[in-house]
């Protein structure tokens, strides 16, 4: 299943927000440097979607606010 996020990096918490359109506003409190924040973002969609970080992958949007994930799910 494929995810749009918008990223909202240095914010004063970790959460996560499901927008009208459907992709979810995940703020992070991990600055945006390094792939800091993308490791983040993760580990948030991770414990949203109950599946290993490692079932999730940042398509496109490395060093952009709006992401695509790919999330792998064993359920069919």
């Amino acid at each position: 299943m494929r995810v749009k996020v918008l990223a909202v990096p240095r914010s004063s918490r970790n959460a996560i927000e499901e927008l009208p359109d459907g992709s979810l506003k995940v703020w992070v409190q991990t600055v945006p440097e390094k792939g800091k924040a993308n490791i983040a973002v993760i580990e948030v969609l991770s414990l949203h979607f109950r599946v290993p970080k490692s079932k999730i992958e940042l398509i496109s949007g490395h060093r952009d606010k709006h992401k695509v994930f790919e999330i792998i799910s064993n359920q069919i």
